[in-house]
C-alpha cells in the first residue's frame, strides 16, 4: 500500500470517527461528503445531506452573518470558532462552533474545503442557566432585608450589599477589599477570627442565625449593635469564601424587652388580682401559676394543683357531680374555642382545701396555647337567692292555703301573681290571670275598677273596691279588693300586693237587712197605727163616755141611795173593763211578768188571758224547760207566741188551741197548733201582711228559724226552733 493510500485511508477512519459535525464542501458550497457524527446530530441520512449546500442547514438568523464568514474565508483561507446555528431535520435549533478550512492543488487551485461544527447547545445552555442564576442570585443578594457580606480567607471583603451599606453606613465601593475587622467591635475582633478558623478547620458548611447566640457590629460612626448571623462556607478551586447574612435586631431586642416588661406586668396585675385567676398553658392545661386571690379563696396552691386533672378531683369529691361538672365545661370550652371567643359563664359548687363550699362562677379565655381561667365567688349571693327561694316558697305555701284570693304586681303595674284559690276560683292558670282580668270583671264594674286601681297605683298608696268577678262557673260574684303598695329595703317601690274575697253573701245578707229593716219600720208603723186606733176609737172613746156619764151623774145626781149605787156600779164595772183592756194593751206592747217570772210563766199568764179576753180556749204546756232563758231568746219567742196567737184568733177562726215550750237536743222549741181552716204558705207570703215575716226576722236575730205546716181546712202549726246560746244581743231580738 503507498504512502498515499495509507494517508487517504488513516483521514477516512479519522473522518468517520470524529464525533464533531465534518464536512468536505465542493468549490461552489455543496456538500461532497459528512460523517456519521453530523448525520446523527441533525437526524439526517448521508445520501440526504450529500449535494444539498452546506448553507441549508443554517438557521435564517445565521444568514447574514454566515454571508460575512464566506467574505472572510475568501480572504483568509479559514475560519476558527465561529458561533452560528443551524437546523436539524425536526427544525431543532443548534448552536455549533465553526471551524472550516481549504485543501488546493500545486497551483493554487481549490480542490474542496473542510468545516467542522462543535455543537455546544448544551453548553449554552448550561452557561445561560447559570448566568440567570447569578443574575438571580445578585438580585436577591441586592435587595436582601439582610445584610449579605462574603469575605476571602484574608478577611476581605468580596461582597457587600446594599442592607449592609445601610445597615452600617458604609458604600460598597469603599467596602469592597477592606477587611471584615472595620464592622466588629475592637473587644470581639480576636474572638471572631478563632471562629472564622474554627468554623473553616470543621466540615461544617453552614451555621443557622441565633446559634451563635446575640452579637454585636459596629456602624462607621463608632455605633455597636446586636446583630445575629448565619455563615456559610463555598469552597472553589483552592480559594475559600465565608459568607455571612447579618440582621439587625436592635427592634427586635427592643420589642422582646418591651414584651418580657409587659409580661411581667401582666403576670404581676394577675397576681395581685382581686379575682381569682390561673394561667394554664399546653394541651393537658399545666398550671402556669395562680394568683393570691385563688390561694385565699380556696386554699389551694399550686403545689396542690399542678394541672387541671389534679383540680377536678380536689374540688369535685363527688364523682357523679365531678363527670357532670366537668362535661358542661368541656362542652363550653370547645365551644368557646371553636368559636375564638370567650367561654358562656358557667356556676358550680367547689370544695375548698379546709372543707368548705363556694358557689363559684367559672370564665375561660384562651390566647394561642395559654388560657386564663377566672373565678367569681357567688357564695352569699347563691345563699341570698337560695333565702329568696325559700322564702318565695314558704309565701306560696301560705298563700295557697290562705282563705283568701292574694294577688300581686309589679313596678309596672301588671299582674306577677295569683294564689291557688285565685285559679280555682276563675278556673284559669296563672299566665291567663297575668296577662289581664278584664274579661272575668263585670262590664259594667270594669271602668271604675281600673280607675281606681290606676290612681292608687299612680299615688303608691292602698285601695279598696268592690266588683263583680266572673267564678269559673260564669256566675259572677261580688269580691272585695285591697290592694296596699310594697317596698324594698331601701325603700324603693315594688309593686301591690293584695287580696280579694267573696262578699257575694255579705251582699244578699244587706239586701235581706235593708229589706227587713224596712219591713221592721213598716211593722213598727202598723203598730203605732194600730195603738193610736186602739187608743183613738176605742180607749179614748169609752174614756170620753165615762166622763160623760160622770158629768151627768153630777149634774142629775139621783135622789134615792139606790139608784145612786146602781149608777156607781155600772161606772165601775165599766172603769174596770177599761182598765182591763188598758192592761191588755200594755201586755201585747210589754210585760213585766216576763221579766219577773221568765218565759214559761209569762207564756202561761198570756194564754190565760188572751183565751178570756177572745173567749177561746188554749191548752198551754211547757216540758224541760230551764228556769233561766236568755233574755233576748225569752223576748223573741214570747213576740212569736203573740203574734202566732193574735193570727190564729184572727184568720183560723178555731176555738180551740195548743201552745208548748219544749228544750231537747239544747233547742227551744214553741209550738201553736190550731184546727182551723188553715192557708197557702206562698200565697200567704206573697201578701202584704207582716205577721210571719216580722217572725222569722226575729227568729235570725236569736240564730232561729221558723217551720210552718198548713193545709187549707186542715189547720196550722207553727214551730220556731231557738238554740239556747244565742249570738245576738236581747235589744236587736226585741226590736
Amino acid at each position: 500500500m503507498s504512502r498515499k493510500e495509507i494517508s487517504e485511508q488513516r483521514f477516512t477512519q479519522f473522518f468517520e470517527t470524529l464525533p464533531e459535525y465534518c464536512y468536505l464542501i465542493s468549490p461552489d458550497g455543496k456538500i461532497l461528503d459528512v460523517n456519521p457524527a453530523a448525520c446523527e446530530g441533525l437526524g439526517y441520512k448521508r445520501e440526504e445531506l450529500v449535494g444539498t449546500p452546506l448553507s441549508a442547514l443554517y438557521a435564517p438568523e445565521s444568514h447574514a452573518r454566515m454571508r460575512e464568514l464566506f467574505e472572510e474565508w475568501k480572504r483568509n483561507g479559514a475560519l476558527r470558532n465561529e458561533e452560528m446555528v443551524i437546523l436539524t431535520k425536526s427544525g431543532e435549533k443548534r448552536t455549533v462552533l465553526l471551524t472550516a478550512g481549504s485543501v488546493k492543488d500545486a497551483s493554487g487551485k481549490l480542490l474542496h474545503s473542510t468545516s467542522v461544527q462543535v455543537d455546544i447547545t448544551e453548553r449554552k445552555q448550561v452557561q445561560e442557566r447559570l448566568r440567570e442564576s447569578e443574575s438571580r442570585l445578585e438580585a436577591i443578594v441586592a435587595s436582601a432585608m439582610d445584610a449579605v457580606i462574603a469575605i476571602d480567607e484574608q478577611q476581605r471583603i468580596v461582597v457587600f450589599n446594599a442592607a449592609a451599606e445601610k445597615m452600617f453606613g458604609c458604600p460598597t465601593a469603599k467596602a469592597i477589599g477592606m477587611s471584615i475587622d472595620g464592622f466588629i467591635p475592637g473587644r470581639f475582633r480576636a474572638e471572631h477570627r478563632a471562629h472564622i478558623r474554627n468554623f473553616a478547620d470543621t466540615g461544617v458548611t453552614f451555621r443557622a442565625m441565633g446559634t451563635m447566640g446575640t452579637l454585636w457590629g459596629l456602624r462607621t460612626n463608632g455605633e455597636e449593635f446586636p446583630i445575629e448571623a448565619s455563615i456559610s462556607k463555598t469552597k472553589t478551586g483552592s480559594r475559600e469564601l465565608f459568607t455571612a447574612i447579618i440582621r439587625d435586631v436592635t427592634g427586635r431586642l427592643q420589642v422582646e424587652g418591651a414584651l418580657k416588661r409587659s409580661e411581667e406586668r401582666s403576670r404581676e396585675l394577675v397576681l395581685r388580682s382581686p379575682v381569682p385567676m390561673v394561667v394554664t398553658r399546653g394541651p393537658s392545661y399545666e398550671n402556669e401559676f395562680a394568683n393570691f386571690k385563688f390561694a385565699e379563696l380556696f386554699g389551694y396552691t399550686l403545689e396542690d394543683v399542678p394541672n387541671e386533672a389534679s383540680w377536678w378531683s380536689l374540688a369535685y369529691p363527688d364523682a357523679a357531680y365531678r363527670e357532670a361538672v366537668r362535661a358542661e365545661w368541656l362542652q363550653r370550652v370547645e365551644k368557646a374555642t371553636r368559636l375564638r371567643a370567650d367561654i358562656e359563664p358557667m356556676e358550680a359548687d367547689v370544695r375548698c382545701k379546709d372543707g368548705t363550699v363556694r358557689h363559684t362562677e367559672f370564665h375561660f379565655s384562651s390566647f394561642g396555647d395559654t388560657s386564663l381561667v377566672s373565678f367569681v365567688d357567688l357564695t352569699d349571693r347563691h345563699r341570698a337567692e337560695l333565702a329568696l327561694r325559700e322564702s318565695e316558697r314558704r309565701f306560696r305555701l301560705v298563700a295557697n292555703t290562705a282563705p283568701v284570693m292574694i294577688w300581686m304586681s309589679g313596678r309596672d303595674g301588671r299582674p306577677s301573681y295569683f294564689n291557688q284559690l285565685w285559679l280555682d276560683f276563675t278556673g284559669q292558670s296563672e299566665a291567663q290571670l297575668q296577662s289581664g282580668l278584664a274579661e272575668l270583671v263585670h262590664p259594667e264594674d270594669c271602668p271604675e275598677c281600673v280607675d281606681i286601681y290606676r290612681e292608687a297605683f299612680a299615688q303608691r298608696r292602698p285601695f279598696r273596691k268592690q266588683c263583680r268577678l266572673r267564678r269559673h262557673d260564669g256566675q259572677y260574684r261580688w269580691i272585695l279588693d285591697i290592694g296596699v303598695p310594697r317596698f324594698e329595703e331601701d325603700g324603693s317601690f315594688a309593686g301591690y300586693i293584695g287580696s280579694c274575697v267573696d262578699i257575694t253573701e255579705q251582699k244578699l245578707a244587706e239586701e235581706v237587712r235593708s229589706k227587713t229593716s224596712q219591713t221592721v219600720i213598716q211593722a213598727q208603723d202598723q203598730e203605732r197605727r194600730w195603738l193610736a186606733r186602739e187608743l183613738h176609737d176605742d180607749i179614748s172613746q169609752r174614756i170620753s163616755l165615762l166622763a160623760f156619764n160622770l158629768k151627768s151623774l153630777q149634774l142629775n145626781l139621783p135622789s134615792s141611795p139606790a139608784a145612786l149605787r146602781n149608777l156607781l156600779e155600772e161606772e165601775y164595772k165599766f172603769v174596770s173593763e177599761l182598765a182591763s183592756d188598758v192592761e191588755a194593751l200594755s201586755h201585747r206592747l210589754h210585760t213585766s211578768t216576763l221579766q219577773r217570772m221568765g218565759l214559761v210563766t209569762a207564756a202561761a199568764v198570756f194564754c190565760r188571758e188572751f183565751s178570756r179576753r177572745q173567749k177561746l180556749q188554749i191548752a198551754f204546756s211547757s216540758e224541760g224547760t230551764p228556769e233561766r232563758i236568755p233574755d233576748a231568746i225569752s223576748l223573741c219567742l214570747f213576740r212569736v207566741l203573740q203574734e202566732a196567737l193574735q193570727n190564729a184568733a184572727k184568720h183560723s177562726g178555731a176555738t180551740h188551741l195548743e201552745v208548748s215550750l219544749v228544750v231537747a237536743s239544747n233547742e227551744i222549741v214553741l209550738t201553736v197548733h190550731d184546727e182551723g181552716r188553715g192557708f197557702d204558705l206562698n200565697e200567704a207570703l206573697q201578701e202584704t201582711g207582716l205577721g210571719l215575716t216580722s217572725m222569722k226576722e226575729r227568729l235570725k236575730l236569736v240564730d232561729g228559724c221558723l217551720a210552718i205546716d198548713s193545709r187549707l181546712q186542715g189547720g196550722t202549726t207553727i214551730r220556731a226552733h231557738v238554740p239556747l246560746v244565742p249570738r245576738m244581743n236581747s235589744a236587736r231580738a226585741g226590736a
